[in-house]
């Protein structure tokens, strides 16, 4: 079928006024051609690719439906057919305004037979064009969209006219056209993992960077900034109830929901036979030009090269890979991804300075990245430094770590722990200082042992409040996400039969026998009520008449507390004891607190689950230990247990080391975290204490004399080589009623009755931290990260603070609700501890928990309890975890053991240790540190999380080299062009 088709000329009324310009008018003379290639049936397949509207093609190309009957429920007939227009132009030049040109087009039609009366057009994937670019293997998901441009230009090096010379091939590439290069995969065997700064020694090397980050925001930091933090002071204030959720709905996931439906529905329609798409592609590509052709080729063979064969990838189970090419491929303009990209990079140089600083855990894999923006490698040799460990990869190498032949609190003796060293301490502006000469500190020298200055971190934090409001940035953020959910929904469809293959081939290895940390739970209620109610009535039968409190000077025997309460160890019950959370603790984090006592009675806790106390913590001491045996019962399932330091006292230190050690409660399956309640206003309207410097010395100045002076504190010094870092706890939700910024007053000023806020509390105790780690770490010890409760509620800076000094956080909530930070926790891939169960009683429904959300992105998130004692119900909460989990999300047992090995990485316990949990070369990245036989989770998994995030770093990355490239170009043609008018010079 031959059409001809005449298109008259633009109107200048049609034009943009307001743009001036020698405008071409066209008279074309256009001839379709139509060719029809058969018709198909619902349910056909062709060549292997449905053709629908997901498949993210150019806008040039199009699917037009027409409907010719009413009912949707019998099987809709389609007519392929391939319209090519050739266009005869003849031009002639007016100055008019300029607005647009109209390019010729491809189509591909469909007919249907069987839908509504009407007409559809939708954009179609152009796998059939050469000339376009798109999805090299595609599927339906949110991102799903993004198509690639279709060009009526010729490519460069091919003329326009009979003695057109062919234009040279710039050595870079151009703005906005982010070319398909090969992936730093193919180079980099491996994902990254986390490592701790306490366990592996060596100070990493910070990072400069020497690349232009300037964004539209600069110079407006502190304004933003302040603004956000008035705004959420504000909106505190005006509120009576809590706000910590945002309605169900948000016009962006409507829109995005609406668009999914719509190409589901699509993707189920359309659907060809296979030799009718392959014939239409052979008669496509015979009247193609030779240049499209040898497009195809090239993109063909780049394929080919970032996924080479079997053959070539020695070492590495094949899987079926999603990539995405063509310009624009991330779906913003390249100045939209150029801003994006800047911020991003600014938000990671700022992390890895805070977290170098402090001796923690970066990212291997990102600092990678990074370090090609820098002006200077970074110095890798302390991983080098590594230990080596007897620890091998055979079959029969056993899994469990040597268990010591001595008690580690059996040696008090000061003749035998290292020597003083002479140093003296004290505390200036909140930060402690070291001096040379203990007794002439104020004459002596000054040790250089940094921590961050105040008002740089004042100035790096308004940065970063600025940049998680910044709107281009939220987009792009939001975007990436939105296309990490969807691709990783494409490699479950095609990988998941694979992943459960690999698991099979394992022998012994499953769920049940690998290791799992619970990486957030409070010893004062890491037992369930069942074992601590129990335990209780056990006391009142065989110490019924040991004195266990005073009472205005007079001492009370255990029967005694309980006869003032009327009660005898046979009332007792689960339900007398009133300590599991209900509907009621919802939103309610005061009616929480008072779970922790039994019967409601404050007495009983501090007898019970209190390490100071009239018996010295000798009940609490037993049912710890009790615990920790049941642990080393299931011998695969470990805890990271917080203990807490109030700061009202020097001597809380030496009290619970002592009870430690005086009490032997030590495991191998147990490490310890110390957290340190946000209560300074409560205690300074008690009077005990004046200032807040108080509470920050009374918790860091005996950290630092035993560091100093081990044998000054022996229990203490034994009890630290089992403390692997600090938390910080209280409800989040609270209102704070100060921005913390230069004009706060220092500790040593803050006498105000308002409780400081959290980023105050979080600095101060990071800057301390920092010092404590460089004078352990010159003495030979272990060090300690900072590791608080964050994001469980209350504003979003508290994510902010946490992102820039903590080496990962527990519960992590607030992440769903700013896109910024959440790309970016995952870019730096920030260790977080979350607690459906525990959240599900206090803050969020469990069926909205973001957790399956953030595996599915790939964040680095672990299961945790948080309190068993409010929140379970058996022996082995941790366990009762990963069930619930597993039962609501459906997670498979890749997920899940990808959330145990995740347990295990961001977890205190030490080098050695999981080199036998996870293999001796865990701390490589990627599945080259993967040893299934001890994980259980597939290589395939790890080398997807590895792939995808280095395809997401080399994104931000390239396109900050590509920028950069440009200008190198454009200042090397200003100087061979010279001087012209109305140019640069």
């Amino acid at each position: 079928m031959l059409t001809r088709s005449v298109t008259p000329p633009v109107p200048p009324s049609t034009l943009n006024p307001g743009m001036e310009d020698d405008h071409t008018l066209t008279h074309a003379h256009t001839h379709t051609h139509t060719h029809t290639h058969g018709t198909v049936r619902d349910g056909s397949n062709v060549g292997g690719v449905r053709l629908t509207a997901a498949q993210g093609l150019s806008s040039s190309t199009a699917v037009h439906v027409e409907t010719g009957t009413d009912s949707l429920s019998t099987s809709p007939t389609y007519t392929l057919t391939h319209i090519h227009t050739h266009t005869h132009t003849r031009s002639h030049t007016e100055t008019h305004t300029a607005e647009s040109k109209q390019p010729t087009a491809h189509f591909i039609c469909l007919s249907l037979s069987s839908l509504p009366r009407g007409s559809l057009t939708l954009p179609l994937q152009s796998a059939l064009t050469p000339a376009c670019a798109g999805l090299v293997f595609s599927s339906s998901g949110p991102d799903r969209t993004r198509r690639g441009k279709m060009s009526s230009n010729p490519p460069p090096g091919v003329g326009s006219g009979p003695g057109a010379k062919p234009k040279p091939l710039s050595p870079f590439r151009k703005r906005g056209s982010l070319q398909y290069s090969a992936s730093p995969v193919e180079s980099r065997g491996s994902r990254h993992l986390l490592t701790s700064q306490h366990s592996l020694p060596g100070i990493p090397g910070a990072l400069k960077q020497t690349i232009d980050l300037r964004t539209s925001m600069d110079g407006k930091y502190k304004e933003i900034a302040e603004e956000l933090f008035s705004r959420s002071i504000a909106e505190s204030d005006m509120l009576l109830s809590a706000p910590y959720e945002f309605p169900e709905d948000s016009p962006i996931e409507q829109l995005e929901e609406r668009r999914q439906r719509l190409e589901r529905q699509i993707s189920q329609d359309v659907k060809f036979e296979p030799d009718i798409l392959l014939r239409a592609k052979q008669e496509f590509m015979k009247i193609d030009s030779a240049t499209d052709l040898e497009s195809l080729k090239e993109q063909n063979q780049a394929f080919m090269d970032l996924y080479p064969k079997e053959k070539e990838r020695e070492g590495e189970n094949e899987y079926q890979r999603v990539s995405i090419s063509g310009e624009e491929k991330c779906g913003v303009p390249f100045t939209d991804l150029l801003d994006a990209a800047r911020c991003v990079v600014k938000a990671l140089f700022i992390r890895e300075k805070y977290i170098g600083l402090s001796m923690q855990g970066f990212c291997r894999t990102t600092a990678r990245y990074l370090e090609e923006l820098s002006d200077r490698p970074l110095d890798m040799g302390i991983y080098e430094e590594i230990p080596e460990t007897s620890v091998t990869a055979d079959l029969d190498q056993t899994v469990h770590p040597p268990v010591s032949a001595t008690h580690p609190y059996e040696n008090l003796d000061p003749a035998s722990m290292p020597p003083d060293v002479g140093y003296g301490c004290k505390m200036v502006d909140g930060v402690v200082h070291i001096y040379t000469d203990k007794d002439t500190m104020d004459k002596s020298t000054e040790l250089d042992l940094p921590y961050p200055d105040l008002q740089e971190y004042i100035a790096d934090m308004n940065v970063m409040m600025a940049l998680i409001i910044n709107g281009p940035v939220k987009s792009f953020c939001y975007r990436r996400l939105q296309y990490l959910s969807s691709k990783f929904q494409m490699h479950i469809l095609l990988n998941e039969m694979k992943e459960l293959a690999a698991q099979k081939k394992v022998p012994h290895r499953d769920f049940y026998n690998i290791r799992k940390v619970d990486t957030h739970i409070h010893a004062s209620s890491c037992m369930n009520q069942k074992h601590l109610l129990r335990f209780i009535k056990r006391a009142m039968k065989k110490y019924p008449g040991e004195i266990v409190h005073v009472e205005k000077g007079k001492g009370q025997t255990l029967m005694e507390v309980f006869e003032t309460m009327n009660l005898t160890a046979f009332d007792l019950s689960v339900d007398t004891l009133d300590m599991h959370a209900d509907r009621n603790t919802f939103h309610r984090f005061d009616k929480f607190n008072s779970k922790y006592n039994p019967i409601g009675e404050s007495i009983l806790r501090e007898i019970f689950i209190k390490t100071d106390n009239h018996v010295e913590g000798k009940y609490f001491g037993h049912i710890i230990k009790e615990v920790m045996a049941d642990l080393e019962e299931s011998k695969y399932q470990n805890v990271e247990l917080r203990l807490s330091i109030y700061g009202r006292c020097r001597d809380e230190w030496d009290k619970l080391a002592v009870w430690a050690v005086k009490h032997q409660v030590y495991s191998n399956n147990v490490r310890w975290l110390v957290q340190v309640p946000r209560l300074f206003d409560v205690y300074h309207t008690k009077k005990q204490l004046s200032n807040f410097q108080e509470l920050l010395e009374n918790i860091f100045l005996p950290l630092f004399e035993v560091s100093i002076n081990p044998a000054s504190h022996p229990e203490l010094h034994l009890f630290l080589q089992h403390v692997v870092g600090f938390d910080s706890v209280d409800d989040e939700s609270k209102p704070e009623q100060h921005c913390f910024n230069m004009d706060s007053p220092l500790p040593v000023s803050w006498t105000e009755e308002d409780n400081p806020p959290y980023s105050y509390y979080l600095y101060y105790m990071y800057s301390n931290m920092a010092v404590l780690n460089h004078l352990r770490r010159q003495r030979g010890f272990n060090t300690l990260v900072l590791r608080p409760h964050c994001g469980e509620a209350g504003p979003i800076h508290h994510l902010v603070s946490g992102f820039m000094l903590s080496e990962n956080i527990s519960h992590g909530l607030l992440l769903r609700k700013a896109p910024v930070l959440q790309y970016l926790y995952y870019l730096a891939q920030i260790g977080i501890a979350m607690s459906p169960l525990s959240n599900n009683s206090l803050f969020l429904s469990y069926h909205r928990n973001p957790l399956p959300e953030y595996l599915s992105r790939g964040l680095v998130v672990s299961l945790s309890t948080d309190d068993p004692l409010q929140f379970h119900f058996t022996k082995e909460p941790l366990m009762e975890e990963y069930s619930i989990a597993a039962q609501v999300w459906k997670l498979s047992s890749c997920d899940m053991c990808e959330l145990a090995r995740n347990s295990v990485l961001m977890s205190g316990f030490s080098h050695k240790v999981k080199s036998y949990w996870l293999g001796p070369h865990y701390i490589k990245e990627g599945q080259e540190g993967n040893d299934i036989r001890r994980t259980n989770v597939p290589d395939i998994r790890v080398a997807y999380r590895y792939e995808t995030m280095c395809e997401e770093l080399n994104l931000i990355t390239q396109a900050i080299r590509t920028d950069e490239l440009e200008t190198i170009t454009e200042e090397e043609g200003s100087l061979c062009m010279g001087p012209c008018v109305g140019g640069r010079s």
